[in-house]
């Protein structure tokens, strides 16, 4: 059974971070008037996933914690009323630690279904943060962790970045420390990276911030694989660690190939056959009338579109890619193509082979996306 699942996107941020290259802003601007298109767009495109079983719901963002209680509440309806929502439904709210007060929780906990948070750490060091240009500091860090425990969340995550300059190694040890001293039982952890038009790539282009080094990258990597594996995490996904029991269910349809709709400015969404993708642009979506209004651009994926991103997402997950399902999916045409590919990253320890599934080795994790292109088909 392919897994469905719907993702929310909430621009609205305090401050914008350094590194962001995601579609929000520091306002309120068309506050009101978003969440009313947002509705609307729900039941506009009532039937782009058919009648599939919704598995998970996310909210991501932005800040969506920036949403009060009536507003989530509001939207969740409108989805229950639209969607075929699963009585065992994962619903993720993407949130930063200064929202996350002792009422606010209480409030998401008593008064709305939302029953996973996912919480922007980033680090537990000030001055880390003050890099990144986040809005709250470290003892809000752990309180909202904490305040999220006593009020009853159970599924938690939280988000650390490796590679920022001056975090050391000692630091990164500590910043890991900290997170297993919590109990969490779930860890998203990425390198920090600087992307084109962000705030973070001009301030490194005008000397005012330090750069990145790759090195120090690559060995915070290391480190974060020793430490999980010490604290019998998985390591499911590249940047995603878990106790069993505990893997994100909505970011696994992305990995696993899942059907997903896509609501908000700039989301976009997949149902097995097309992917499109909304505009990226506040005034245009809350004034669009129909669906085709809000969608930038659309695209039918062709037979070797469908394999490379098969082979893009499955190569960096534990479940590794199958042969057996490229043959069944794509024909043996494919198959004959990986297999070659693969026989030089076997040779060079790249790539572990058990039956018909191959799975990137522990050193190649940090490679993935450059050793799954050279399975691409054009």
């Amino acid at each position: 059974m392919t897994l469905a699942g719907i993702y929310v996107h909430i621009p609205y941020c305090k401050q914008k971070c350094h590194y962001c290259n995601f579609y929000s802003f520091a306002s309120n601007n068309y506050r009101e008037l978003f969440v009313e298109a947002l509705l609307k767009e729900i039941k506009l495109r009532k039937n782009y996933l058919g009648k599939e079983i919704i598995n998970t719901v996310y909210f991501g963002g932005g800040t969506p914690s920036m949403l009060n209680i009536d507003e989530l509440n509001k939207i969740i309806k409108q989805l229950d009323d639209v969607f075929y929502l699963s009585d065992e439904i994962e619903t993720t709210l993407e949130a930063n630690p200064d929202d996350l007060n002792t009422e606010k929780i209480h409030n998401l906990k008593k008064h709305t279904s939302i029953n996973r948070l996912s919480i922007g750490v980033q680090s537990f060091f000030d001055d880390d943060l003050l890099y990144l240009n986040r809005v709250h500091n470290s003892k809000q860090a752990t309180d909202s962790i904490e305040n999220a425990i006593k009020a009853g969340f159970d599924n938690i995550t939280v988000d650390l970045i490796y590679g920022i300059p001056g975090l050391t190694e000692k630091k990164w040890r500590e910043n890991l420390r900290t997170f297993f001293d919590l109990n969490i039982n779930h860890l998203s952890s990425y390198s920090l990276t600087v992307e084109p038009k962000t705030a973070l790539n001009t301030l490194i282009n005008k000397r005012k911030l330090e750069n990145i080094v790759e090195e120090e990258s690559i060995r915070h990597f290391y480190i974060l694989q020793e430490e999980t594996d010490k604290h019998a995490f998985t390591h499911y996904e590249i940047s995603n660690f878990a106790r069993e029991g505990y893997y994100s269910k909505h970011n696994s349809i992305y990995w696993l190939g899942g059907h997903y709709a896509g609501f908000g400015p700039s989301a976009h969404s997949f149902n097995g056959r097309t992917r499109q993708w909304n505009v990226s642009n506040m005034k245009r979506y809350v004034e669009s009338e129909t669906a085709e209004n809000i969608i930038k651009e659309k695209e039918t994926l062709t037979i070797r579109q469908q394999y490379n991103e098969y082979v893009m997402t499955s190569l960096r997950t534990s479940w590794g890619c199958d042969t057996l399902h490229i043959k069944n999916v794509f024909g043996d045409s494919f198959v004959k193509l990986f297999e070659k590919e693969a026989a030089k990253h076997i040779f060079n320890n790249k790539l572990l082979k058990n039956a018909s599934v191959y799975k990137l080795s522990k050193q190649a994790k940090l490679f993935a996306d450059g050793i799954a292109s050279d399975f691409f088909v054009f």
